[in-house]
C-alpha cells in the first residue's frame, strides 16, 4: 500500500536520507518512537504486517519482508526512514492508501518507528513494549440479559478485544461495537452476519443458539486470516 516497489525508490530515499542526517546534526528534534508505534498501529496496522508492532494487516505489503532484502544488501535504516515518510505523504496513486494519512511530527514519528524496527526479530523493549495495549487480551465476554457484546479493538488492530466468549443456550443478540475507523463486522456461520461498520457503530445480529462451540470472526477481506476470530461457548 505504501507506493511502488522499493527498488524504484531507493535513489530518492538516499537523497532524502542525506538531508535528514544534516537536520539531525544541526540539533533537530528526535522523533517520538513511542508515539510513532501508537500511530502506526492505529493508522497503518490494519493494512501492514510489522512484527514488532504486532500488526497483521494483509491489504498492503508485509513491511518486514519488503525491507529485509534491502537491509541485507546494505541499505541503511537511515534510508528507510525518509522513504517511509515519503510514502505516507505521497503514496502510489494506484494504491487505496489516502495521501497524508499522517503529517508533521506524527508522520515523522511513524517513519522513525518503522525504520528502527522493521525486519528485526524479537520484541520491543522499555517504553515501546507497553506503548500499545495488547489487543485480544481482555477477559472472556459473557452474555447478559440475552445480549453478547464483543467489541472490535479500539486501536484499529485486526482483533476483537477478546478471543473468548460464553453464553447460555437460547435467543441471543450478538453485538460488536467498533470504535475504530477500520471497517469490521461480526459473523457466526449458520447464525448470522452483522453489517460492516466503523467509527462507533455496531455490527449485530440475532439468532437461537444450542449448546456447543461456535467461531465468531470478521468477514472483511483479510481480517479473519490476520487473527480477527474467536470462540463462543454456549452452555
Amino acid at each position: 500500500m505504501w507506493g511502488p516497489s522499493l527498488a524504484r525508490r531507493v535513489s530518492l530515499a538516499a537523497a532524502t536520507a542525506a538531508c535528514a542526517i544534516v537536520v539531525t546534526a544541526c540539533g533537530g528534534d528526535e522523533p517520538d518512537l513511542v508515539a510513532g508505534k501508537q500511530q502506526f498501529v492505529a493508522k497503518c496496522g490494519s493494512c501492514h504486517v510489522l512484527g514488532r508492532a504486532g500488526t497483521k494487516g494483509t491489504a498492503g505489503p508485509n513491511l518486514d519482508e519488503a525491507f529485509q532484502q534491502s537491509l541485507k544488501a546494505g541499505m541503511g535504516r537511515g534510508g528507510i526512514e525518509p522513504l517511509v515518510h515519503d510514502w505516507i505523504i505521497r503514496p502510489n496513486p494506484a494504491s487505496p492508501m489516502p495521501a497524508k494519512l499522517a503529517t508533521g511530527k506524527e508522520a515523522e514519528a511513524i517513519a522513525a518507528y518503522v525504520a528502527s524496527t522493521v525486519a528485526r526479530g524479537g520484541e520491543d523493549r522499555g517504553l515501546l513494549a507497553t506503548a500499545v495495549k495488547a489487543a485480544g487480551s481482555e477477559e472472556p465476554a459473557e452474555a447478559e440479559g440475552g445480549v453478547l457484546e464483543i467489541a472490535a479493538d479500539p486501536g484499529g488492530q485486526l482483533l476483537y478485544v477478546t478471543s473468548k466468549a460464553t453464553a447460555p443456550a437460547g435467543e441471543l443478540e450478538v453485538r460488536s461495537p467498533n470504535p475504530s475507523s477500520v471497517p469490521h463486522n461480526i459473523v457466526i456461520d449458520g447464525k448470522g452476519e452483522g453489517e460492516v461498520v466503523e467509527k462507533g457503530k455496531v455490527s449485530a445480529f440475532k439468532a437461537t443458539f444450542e449448546a456447543g462451540k461456535y467461531q465468531y470472526y470478521c468477514s472483511v477481506q483479510g481480517h479473519k486470516e490476520a487473527g480477527m476470530v474467536g470462540e463462543l461457548t454456549v452452555e
